[in-house]
């Protein structure tokens, strides 16, 4: 693809959704020479596969490098497959868990996948660090380390947090920003992209260039995005997630949820939408012109669509105005049999019930379902935080959870 040669357009579609540019005006005038010279800059986003699964908050630097790539400049995905093996330590307060060799590849494949989704493969330069990482022998570690001292990594908050409250830090953590920034050194980096809980590591590599005589990256962070629950960053363990393999519906469904507060963020930072586009939904909304409702189905379709086609986004919407706003149950409902061995005397405690239809973690987690109301029994609402069931009255109930959740009981 052809270099996009309006600056503006590239600096709008760049700096849009994202937290912070450094050095100020560095990357406007890298991006001004690219374009002066035809040569592209070489944008690099290192992920290390320390999960299989993704959700829109890691689809945010994804979609940034998508951008990248759009404008006509070389994406790097960098898959982290030796990193992973330390872990990094950004923005924790215990020593991260090491992987061993077997699950990072298992991850590995999975990220990359998942990453095409988003990514034009063809397009994508793909690279894993273990490539120049694992060859190097101790004395060119040591001479990389030389560039650091203990005192800058001990400026960054997890780590002097971790010190003053006699937290261990593993020396290898240590060595983590000093992998990273060697990254960009084998690389060649013009720009690395990463959320703001990494601007330490981002910055190192700069700063490594510029001692072993490259020209230095500029650094673009993007914000963390938040989860479904407006409040935590979003997370898979704590449920506020939108999984890039959800199924339509249940993605579509899930963004439907969304508080209209974050829609801003949602339409900026997890569509592919334009700026100017995403500026003319905001304005719609203001003026009142656009209810907030249809803007989440809008936001809800252009997600659904990015990662299943528009065929599956508009079965989506569909499903979602059966079950929430015509009242109909949804075409396929996950069916689960109940082992006999489960009824004493006959009959099963709800919240157990919820427990063995994947609807709670916990029977105390069912319990506190129950009792706000968010439990039904083919469409009427359970009270009862004791109510039991006997067999044959559950057969072919379908238990409701919340908005989305549906399951049919078999026994």
């Amino acid at each position: 693809m052809a270099l996009d040669r309006d600056l503006e357009h590239h600096m709008r579609v760049i700096l849009s959704g994202t937290a912070e540019c450094l050095p100020e005006g560095d990357l406007r005038a890298k991006v001004e020479k690219a374009i002066e010279e035809e040569r592209p800059l070489r944008i690099k986003l290192g992920v290390d596969p320390t999960r299989p699964d993704l959700h829109l908050g890691h689809a945010v630097p994804l979609r940034k490098l998508r951008q990248f790539q759009d404008l006509g400049h070389t994406s790097i995905l960098l898959i982290g497959d030796f990193t992973a093996l330390v872990g990094d330590p950004s923005a924790r307060d215990i020593t991260r868990p090491q992987l061993t060799p077997e699950e990072v590849r298992a991850n590995a494949e999975t990220y990359a996948e998942q990453a095409f989704r988003i990514l034009d493969e063809e397009k994508t330069v793909l690279d894993y660090n273990s490539r120049w990482l694992a060859p190097l022998n101790f004395e060119e570690l040591l001479r990389l380390t030389a560039y650091f001292t203990v005192a800058r990594l001990l400026e960054r908050d997890d780590f002097a947090k971790r010190y003053n409250d006699n937290v261990s830090i593993g020396l290898h953590e240590f060595l983590y920003p000093v992998m990273q920034a060697y990254d960009s050194i084998a690389l060649e980096a013009d720009v690395e992209i990463g959320g703001t809980d990494q601007i330490f590591n981002l910055l190192a590599g700069r700063e490594l260039q510029r001692a072993m005589g490259q020209e230095p990256q500029s650094v673009l962070t993007l914000p963390i995005l938040v989860g479904l629950d407006g409040e935590k960053k979003m997370s898979k363990s704590l449920g506020n997630y939108v999984g890039l393999t959800d199924p339509p519906e249940e993605m579509f469904g899930k963004l439907m949820s969304l508080t209209d507060e974050l829609m801003p963020d949602y339409f900026r930072l997890t569509t592919a939408l334009e700026p100017s586009e995403v500026d003319a939904v905001m304005a719609e909304l203001e003026s009142g012109n656009l209810h907030p409702m249809e803007a989440k189905r809008r936001l809800a379709s252009e997600v659904t669509d990015l990662y299943w086609g528009s065929d599956a986004a508009r079965a989506a919407e569909q499903a979602f105005d059966r079950v929430h706003v015509e009242r109909e149950l949804p075409d396929e409902i996950p069916e689960v049999s109940i082992d006999p061995g489960e009824f004493k005397d006959g009959r099963i405690w709800l919240p157990r019930l919820l427990v063995l239809a994947d609807l709670a973690s916990s029977t105390s987690d069912g319990k506190r379902l129950i009792a706000q109301g968010g439990v039904k029994l083919d469409d009427e609402v359970v009270e009862d935080t004791e109510m039991e069931l006997g067999a044959a009255e559950l057969e072919g109930v379908v238990i409701k959870k919340g908005k989305r959740h549906f399951r049919r009981i078999r026994t």
